[in-house]
């Protein structure tokens, strides 16, 4: 067989596998306009993607996976390192030589009768000092088609190969997509990922979580980086001067509307404009400016559809009308597709999730509910669809990060906003976040888990560590970023939101850069530091009476509860805490009880 690269340890490990798997044919995947169309072609004859209405959804296509393969399965996901303490508390662990073992048994002829391709893939700008170039083997043509749409995948990756022949190993597989031989298994040490089992996107598009965060952060703890679970953002004020900002949030908690928001009314006339860098993963460096600047490794948004809607984020309603793969939602008879809490009402007929026809009332067995599209069910979608793309995009530089904002849901406890006193205690901040799960996690929705830098699912070791290294990055920038905490879900006595949300959240963000830029002060509390009343800019905004003050109410007595709650799970990480993140939990004590 004739290889279109001259990387040898790249063709000796596909071979390898290609041995392992016995697929049909190999195929590479080189980028092109037409091998896109013919894999296209190909997946709707499997039956593995449904061409949706062409004239209202151009380019678009449904996506359906298994009924028990809906989100990432966390409890089947593992951190391979010769040493158990390498991978930490917070992970899943697992031997490497019984990883590869159990994973090789199933692999082995899983691709006999199908086509196995080679998808060259960079995450971040080919070429760029930021990026990481890597090749994922499968045999689904999902997998190809959202690779080629969330990475910079095909022919300049391979030529960049010939330049650097580093790469991370990425194999998959379907299999039997039998939950009782599913594994997701990460190969820090050996910059190797094998996935199989499973057809869900978080579990099979290896460049995503896998690579851009879980072997992406062990690869910037070695190499003196960040890889974050963050959205990106460019605030533009009036002057023209645009403030980035780098924010963690779960998954599902409004980090994509974020990152795309439109400015509400009242601050429209300020002229502010709103750059979407990217919605979910930020690289970082300090430069030589003692800076920190970041790029948004993905080239596409995986977005979760339910609540999607024009109120919600109108910039990915646009985003979405073309090139864009729909996974588990309804089919509407026009060849259109709906969600729960999509713009128009629920359709008189349809085809749901499951396959199974659907109309509004629909129960199973139980008298529950039937859900048109599932709670997780997702879109792909380009970047370079946003009407709010950053023009920053593809520069190999990336841009400068003035605030880091860590948040949450917390109905009572967290203010609207808050800032940390320095970068040390900011990642005292960012280490005790805590969240309700989301339904893009396997687990009871709504039960609260600490979620440190919205990194537990993603830190690819050792989570006391991991802290460490965020101490010492504070230490090698001149430049550091300020960092701040919001809580956009503080509720009332009846459970009612107590702030609007969505655009208006540019009024925090506003004060947040102003912050950074020196330009107003601010009220010390024992938690750190909160707007004063007339520095929040409520334009336009009527919030309900006595609304402003709750946002901001600091309860001692429930802060010293969850000190409590801090403590045990500090607790987890024994000797190995870095002992800056104690002093800081003894100062806050210090200061709830002075």
């Amino acid at each position: 067989m004739k290889y279109p690269t001259s990387n040898k340890k790249l063709v000796n490990w596909v071979n390898k596998m290609a041995r392992l798997c016995q697929p049909d044919d190999i195929v590479w995947i080189d980028g092109s306009a037409e091998q896109k169309r013919k894999i296209e072609e190909e997946a709707i004859t499997s039956g593995e993607l449904i061409p949706l209405n062409q004239k209202k959804l151009p380019g678009c296509f449904l996506h359906r996976t298994a009924v028990n393969d809906v989100a990432r399965t966390e409890h089947l996901t593992f951190i391979c390192t010769k040493k158990k303490k390498d991978a930490g508390p917070n992970n899943n662990w697992m031997q490497p030589r019984i990883a590869y073992a159990k994973a090789r048994e199933i692999f082995k002829g899983s691709m006999r009768g199908r086509t196995m391709y080679v998808i060259p893939f960079s995450m971040g700008p080919v070429g760029s000092d930021f990026s990481k170039i890597g090749v994922e083997l499968t045999d689904s043509r999902y997998v190809v088609a959202n690779m080629m749409i969330m990475t910079r995948a095909g022919e300049s990756v391979l030529r960049q190969l010939e330049i650097e022949d580093d790469f991370t190993r990425c194999l998959h597989s379907k299999a039997d997509l039998d939950i009782n031989k599913r594994l997701i298994l990460h190969f820090p040490e050996d910059n190797t990922i094998w996935s199989v089992g499973s057809g869900y996107g978080g579990n099979v598009l290896l460049g995503k979580k896998c690579l851009s965060l879980r072997i992406a952060s062990f690869l910037a703890k070695k190499e003196h980086w960040f890889a974050e679970h963050m959205l990106i953002m460019g605030i533009e004020d009036p002057s023209g001067r645009i403030g980035y900002i780098a924010a963690a949030f779960p998954s599902a908690c409004g980090k994509t509307n974020l990152a795309m928001l439109v400015p509400p009314e009242g601050l429209k006339k300020k002229g502010y404009r709103i750059w979407t860098v990217g919605d979910d993963i930020a690289w970082m460096r300090v430069d030589s400016d003692g800076a920190l600047w970041a790029i948004n490794p993905e080239a596409g948004f995986f977005g979760v559809a339910p609540g999607t809607n024009s109120k919600t984020n109108p910039n990915m309603v646009t985003t979405i009308k073309k090139d864009t793969i729909y996974t588990n939602v309804l089919l509407k008879p026009d060849g259109t597709v709906w969600w729960e809490g999509a713009d128009e009402t629920a359709p008189e007929y349809g085809i749901d999730w499951q396959g199974r026809s659907w109309r509004p009332g629909t129960v199973d067995e139980h008298g529950e509910p039937v859900k048109a599209a599932h709670p997780n069910s997702r879109f792909t979608a380009p970047i370079a669809n946003c009407p709010t793309a950053s023009f920053r995009l593809e520069q190999h530089h990336g841009v400068p990060i003035s605030a880091i904002i860590f948040g949450g849901k917390r109905a009572h406890l967290a203010p609207l906003v808050y800032e940390s006193f320095n970068w040390q205690h900011g990642v005292f901040v960012g280490s005790t976040m805590a969240s309700e799960l989301t339904a893009a996690q396997v687990g009871k929705i709504g039960q609260v888990r600490r979620d440190p830098m919205a990194m537990i699912p993603f830190c690819g070791y050792n989570m006391a560590v991991y802290f460490r290294h965020w101490l010492d990055m504070g230490k090698g920038m001149r430049k550091a970023p300020r960092i701040f905490h919001v809580n956009w879900f503080k509720t009332d006595d009846k459970g009612r939101f107590l702030w609007p949300g969505f655009g208006e959240n540019l009024r925090v963000l506003e004060w947040v850069l102003q912050r950074c830029f020196n330009n107003i002060d601010s009220i010390k509390t024992p938690i750190g530091y909160i707007p004063r009343p007339q520095d929040l800019d409520l334009t336009g905004l009527k919030l309900s009476a006595g609304a402003f003050e709750k946002l901001f109410e600091i309860d001692k007595k429930s802060w010293l509860g969850e000190a409590k709650e801090i403590k045990k799970f500090y607790r987890k990480f024994k000797k190995g805490l870095p002992p800056e993140l104690w002093q800081e939990f003894d100062a806050l004590l210090g200061r709830l009880k002075s």
